[in-house]
């Protein structure tokens, strides 16, 4: 795959110090588009990785700017707002991750928040029955007050190094000049118009007069967008919390909200972003450390890995079955865990420590056997908690993007950014898509006659499944930066990388390339086309009774330290399939 190539043609170069330029093909029958790649190819100068080039290409500008790492993810975030509308941008929000050289580790929570007159009963009909998922989303009931800006701006206040407006103008000359419409955003403009189309604006921005999606190659120019973003560069991010930017936001969301409770103004002007504490934990003397709660995905990550440590999974090998059943049953408890006691932790407390227990984890591991699969994974009881909490099932997503920096001072960044679902609600204001973020709450707020812990509450932020984590090597190296998309498979996708880059030993690509497999309930999914395809009998055999093949519904991004340097790779299936988000 070219990406592969270029990635490695990156790497491979760090050892003449010199800097790569060059374009990625994209195919799409007998339509090609090329974007534009920007890559460091100089140690001191760090690396990018992001799911499009181009944003990829803003974060390196940054870079070779002088910028820190902090300061390249923004203006990923803000390109991807422009190239990416149905993944991402500053209608949604996200967490950063950001670990130094020498070990200090800090997190950010851009997470949306629901308005303060939502309810636990927010999403259920007049006579209490659940509407469809769909109609849902396709509400402003759906809308959170977005986070990544105010996110943006604490986290530049602390670790930025340039002007606040510099991390804006290669957004601004996107949307202003005009993008290139790739393969990837033209499958979603065709297969999800209910959504990329719902409003005036995006027909006008995206689809002909007959209602046709734009071709691939079609430039298109957003200069709402631009002026939007033209505003918040020079007034800062006051003028998207308060003032025209906020009031149209709020008719917009209120509009379609067909209850009490709407999005208010205040609501957007009393929005917080926060600095978390970081979850951190150790696997085979690496040290990794990841975003805590509101997200439920740093602890699975964590204890996927601690229940996994007593197993050596090197000698067992990457193309052994055995090796990815360990892996699965490992999941099933973590994923016990996750649905009875990870929520916003302003709301509900959380035993986030006693999950993290080396003793804790070392029972939870002693059920986990290479010869068999386990009847029924049940959640434990971690030290800490206080009572056990019901909580619901997390919607699929696909409107998410996860993106990773490392600068000169060897400081890295890894971020995840959303607006949940593929174009969010639908919603548009002032050119760019509004999240449907609060479909990430439990939408049943009962659970037996019980309430569930990520039930919607005002001000409360939605239970999330972003990874974004970073690793120091056994010296205390930086070593990885890595995450993903895809909703509750983002925990996965990530853990499975980091398995692939310490037990075998892979750079960032082929870590990412690795066969996709993971336990939803009692049935395993093994990833359509690969290995684990064939190797389902094996899975059987070892209790696995039932099983899905069908493609990996994911999208990864990392960054791993070679010996030459630093290797940037995202995931080969967005080059390999069209359909992955």
């Amino acid at each position: 795959m070219k990406s592969i190539i270029a990635s490695r043609l990156v790497a491979a170069s760090l050892f003449v110090g010199v800097t790569l330029t060059g374009c990625t093909t994209y195919p799409a029958g007998d339509t090609a588009v090329a974007e534009p790649v920007s890559a460091s190819a100089v140690p001191q100068q760090g690396a990018v990785t992001a799911a499009d080039l181009r944003a990829e290409a803003a974060g390196q500008a940054m870079l070779d700017a002088g910028g820190s790492s902090t300061d390249a993810a923004i203006a990923v975030m803000l390109a991807l707002t422009v190239v990416e509308p149905q993944s991402s941008g500053i209608g949604g929000g996200g967490f950063l991750v950001r670990g130094t050289a020498d070990g200090d580790v800090t997190t950010f929570d851009g997470r949306e928040t629901a308005p303060a007159g939502a309810t636990p009963d927010w999403f259920l009909n007049a006579d209490g029955s659940l509407p469809s998922f769909d109609e849902s989303v396709r509400s402003g009931l759906s809308v959170g007050v977005p986070g990544n800006l105010h996110l943006a701006l604490i986290a530049h206040n602390k670790h930025g190094k340039l002007p606040w407006a510099k991390l804006f103008e290669p957004a601004i000359a996107l949307a202003r000049d005009g993008f290139e419409i790739n393969p990837r955003l033209f499958h979603y403009l065709q297969t999800e118009p209910e959504l990329a189309a719902a409003t005036p604006a995006g027909r006008a921005l995206f689809y002909d007069a007959s209602g046709t999606a734009l071709p691939v190659g079609t430039k298109v120019k957003n200069p709402e967008l631009a002026r939007t973003l033209e505003t918040i560069a020079t007034q800062g991010v006051k003028a998207f919390y308060g003032g025209e930017l906020a009031r149209d936001l709020v008719t917009t969301v209120a509009a379609a909200t067909p209850r009490d409770g709407a999005m208010t103004l205040a609501d957007i002007e009393s929005y917080q972003a926060k600095q978390r504490d970081a979850v951190c934990g150790s696997y085979r003397s690496y040290r990794i450390c990841s975003m805590g709660p509101p997200t439920s995905g740093g602890v699975a990550i964590l204890q996927i890995l601690g229940q996994l440590e007593r197993f050596d999974l090197s000698a067992l090998g990457k193309d052994n079955p055995v090796t990815w059943h360990l892996f699965l049953e490992s999941q099933r408890l973590a994923y016990a865990d996750r649905e009875l006691y990870l929520a916003d932790p302003d709301f509900v407390q959380i035993p986030v420590t006693g999950l993290l227990d080396a003793n804790y984890l070392a029972k939870r591991s002693a059920l986990i056997s290479p010869t068999g699969s386990m009847a029924k994974a049940l959640a434990g009881s971690p030290p800490g908690a206080s009572n056990v909490l019901a909580d619901g099932n997390e919607p699929p997503e696909n409107g998410t993007s996860h993106f990773a920096v490392v600068d000169a001072d060897g400081t890295m960044v890894s971020y995840t950014s959303t607006i949940e679902s593929v174009f969010g609600s639908g919603l548009i204001s002032h050119g760019y898509y509004l999240n449907n973020e609060l479909t990430d709450f439990s939408r049943s707020p009962l659970v037996d006659g019980r309430f569930v812990a990520n039930r919607v509450e005002g001000g409360k932020r939605p239970r999330s499944s972003m990874s974004p984590t970073v690793i120091w090597d056994p010296q205390g190296r930086p070593f990885m930066m890595v995450g993903a998309a895809g909703g509750s498979t983002i925990p996965i996708t990530t853990v499975r990388a980091i398995i692939g880059a310490i037990d075998f030993d892979l750079d960032a690509n082929d870590a990412l390339d690795l066969p996709f497999t993971m336990a939803f309930g009692d049935t395993i999914m093994l990833e359509k086309g690969t290995w684990l395809e064939t190797a389902a009998p094996a899975f059987k055999a070892l209790g696995h009774g039932q099983i899905t093949i069908r493609d990996a519904p994911i999208k990864g991004n990392a960054i791993t330290r070679g010996p030459g340097g630093w290797i940037a790779a995202r995931d080969p299936r967005i080059e390999r399939s069209l359909a992955v988000p």
